[in-house]
Order: structure tokens, then C-alpha cells, then sequence
């Protein structure tokens, strides 16, 4: 079971395949695992312990970021992050990000970003468009119309307690759609980074 892996000179954890999207361009619809780890299709959830275990078997000081990245999305396990990022930083480990698609607090039933104060130093949200019809096309969130005004109230919300938050899209999205994408961001004082899609 793949509860960890590297990509460049970053750790990933894989600790769920839980998601409340099914993303046309999602990376788990390419394969069984991504950037030449093992696969990231889960048995179970791992336990809090049998994470632990796997985070004590590596050198977190050869990494510059440990990642919370897999085939599903971190905040499935909110609580679960909450303590494994406490756990992290007691070994004192280099900056922590999440990438996540940014519907926590609809996953969560709750607001979200104030966990992250002091434990999180990155959050990279998944923007996927720059409307809400085309983000509800290539998204299919369970959520329905309230995900996309979600994921923009989360970023706001998160700028407050995380020292750098984010905006992703991929590039296989249109150039109109970048291109409102990055008006949303200017508008909500977010970056965004256009990322390659790797199939």
C-alpha cells in the first residue's frame, strides 16, 4: 500500500481515494499511479499509526516540501491531516502543502480554514475553470451548484491562516477559460498557476 512517494524533491501522502468530483482530466483516470510511484490505489484507509509508520521510515530532511497529494482528496480526512501535519511539525519537517479542490467546508459541513493556522504553509486549490457552468462540466461535483462559490469562499478564507495560498488550472482547459480563471483570481487577490497536465 502506497501511503507515501516522491515527485522531484517533494514527499506525498496518499492517505485516501475518497473525492466528491470525478474531474475529466483527473491524473487517476491515466493509470494506477503517477510520476513512477507505486500504485496509489489504496487497500484501506490507512490508520493515523500505520502513517505515522510510514513518515518514520524517511529522511523528511532530504525533501523541501511534504505534500498532501494522491489519488483522492486530502480533506476526505480533515481531522485526520489536522494530526498528521501536528505530527510532521514536531519532526520538524520542511513546509507543508495540501493540494486539495478546495470543498472542504461542503465536505466538512463546517468552515475549515482556520485548522490549517500554524500547520499548513502552502494550500493549492483546484480552480478546474473559469465559470461555473464549465466548472460543473469538467468537475461533476456531488455538490451541484454550490461547489464552485465553495471553492472561491475556502481560498478567501484560507488567505487568512495560510501564508500562501493558491489557484490551479490545467492547461488543457481553453484559452478563455484561463483567461476567466485568472479574472476570478485577480478579483479574489489569489494567484494562479496554469500547471502542465500530465497524462
Amino acid at each position: 500500500m502506497t501511503i507515501h512517494y516522491e515527485v522531484g524533491d517533494g514527499l506525498y501522502l496518499n492517505i485516501t481515494n475518497k473525492c466528491p468530483c470525478n474531474c475529466e482530466f483527473c491524473i487517476r483516470n491515466n493509470g494506477d499511479n503517477a510520476y513512477g510511484s507505486d500504485p496509489l490505489w489504496l487497500e484501506h484507509e490507512p490508520s493515523l499509526e500505520e502513517i505515522y509508520a510510514a513518515l518514520d521510515e524517511v529522511d523528511l530532511s532530504k525533501y523541501k516540501e511534504v505534500v498532501f497529494c494522491g489519488f483522492g482528496e486530502p480533506l476526505e480526512r480533515l481531522d485526520d491531516v489536522i494530526e498528521v501535519c501536528k505530527y510532521l511539525r514536531k519532526r520538524n519537517s520542511p513546509p507543508i502543502r495540501i493540494n486539495t479542490n478546495g470543498l472542504a467546508d461542503l465536505i466538512n459541513g463546517k468552515q475549515t480554514a482556520h485548522l490549517f493556522k500554524d500547520l499548513v504553509d502552502v494550500i493549492s486549490i483546484s480552480l478546474n475553470a473559469g465559470t461555473e457552468k464549465e466548472y460543473l462540466r469538467v468537475t461533476k461535483p456531488k455538490f451541484k451548484e454550490n461547489a464552485f462559490k465553495a471553492v472561491q469562499d475556502f481560498s478567501v478564507a484560507c488567505r487568512e491562516y495560510v501564508p500562501k495560498v493558491m489557484f490551479t488550472v490545467v492547461d488543457v482547459i481553453s484559452e478563455n477559460e484561463i483567461k476567466q480563471a485568472q479574472e476570478i483570481a485577480d478579483r479574489l487577490g489569489i494567484p494562479l498557476r496554469v500547471r502542465k497536465y500530465d497524462s
